[in-house]
């Protein structure tokens, strides 16, 4: 499916598990250029956008001024931006190895948040389970530091139960979806999650409800639209599964999607 992750399936329970960035280095640093990505991390390259020469050579003049800093405070500093110039390139993984550094010495909510979503992003691309378990606990880490200062952050909360749901321990981080949507009925993230979970374990009918409310919140909610149609075109609906994939194919102009969108059609007709 189009916007349908990449899973890792734990016996019988659903377990989201997105995409794997690379192999392990130090404290989930992840190598690139300058470094290599390596053979794992190949199909990671596929997934993230290309770096553009233009952010190579940022990340490059960043690396060299963090390497060539001798103090620790400078150094603390200048972990940031060498964090903002791999996240630029799209190598998450690093991008959160060094936003981890800046927010153990600065501390803070912001910037444990940047850490945690640094890692998250890796996380979501993580094509083993072993390694999105590491990158997973990582993420986890940086947002507790979040939440312990702000409980109410429901979207760190939210990314925290999806990397419980591609652990071991899948049951947490449901229970932690509910409670973000007993706290905000209307949470986008969550309902979407929610819904994702129910078409993994082959609940469509509970997948209809979540991508409905979910749709009701965010009429414009293309990922939303996309799902709403599927569930309901494996619930029987097909007529109005056939006119929301045509809503679909009217909200978003990627061919990729449009694609997916007609051998959708295509079943149903």
């Amino acid at each position: 499916m189009f916007f349908l992750p990449k899973v890792v399936v734990n016996d019988d329970k659903e377990s989201l598990a997105k995409g794997e960035t690379t192999a392990a280095v130090p404290e989930g640093h992840s190598e690139d250029d300058g470094h290599n990505h390596g053979a794992e991390g190949e199909a990671a390259a596929d997934v993230h956008t290309k770096a553009t020469p233009e952010q190579l050579l940022a990340l490059t003049t960043a690396r060299a001024k963090y390497n060539k800093a001798t103090d620790t405070q400078t150094k603390n500093r200048l972990a940031t931006e060498l964090a903002a110039a791999y996240a630029a390139a799209s190598k998450y993984d690093s991008a959160g190895y060094y936003y981890e550094i800046a927010a153990n010495a600065r501390g803070g909510e912001k910037s444990y948040k940047k850490a945690g979503d640094a890692y998250y992003e890796a996380f979501t691309f993580a094509a083993t389970q072993q390694r999105a378990g590491e990158l997973g606990a990582k993420a986890r880490n940086m947002y507790e530091q979040v939440l312990k200062n702000n409980p109410s952050d429901l979207d760190a909360k939210t990314n925290v139960a999806m990397t419980y749901i591609a652990s071991s321990n899948p049951m947490q981080g449901i229970t932690l979806l509910r409670e973000v949507i007993a706290t905000d009925p209307n949470n986008q993230k969550a309902l979407f999650n929610l819904g994702i979970l129910s078409i993994q374990s082959g609940q469509y009918d509970k997948a209809v409800d979540r991508f409905r409310q979910l749709v009701a919140v965010n009429p414009e909610h293309v990922e939303g639209t996309f799902y709403l149609a599927l569930s309901l075109a494996n619930t029987g609906e097909k007529e109005e599964a056939k006119t929301l994939f045509n809503k679909v194919k009217g909200m978003s102009n990627d061919p990729a999607l449009n694609t997916s969108v007609d051998e959708e059609l295509a079943k149903l007709n």
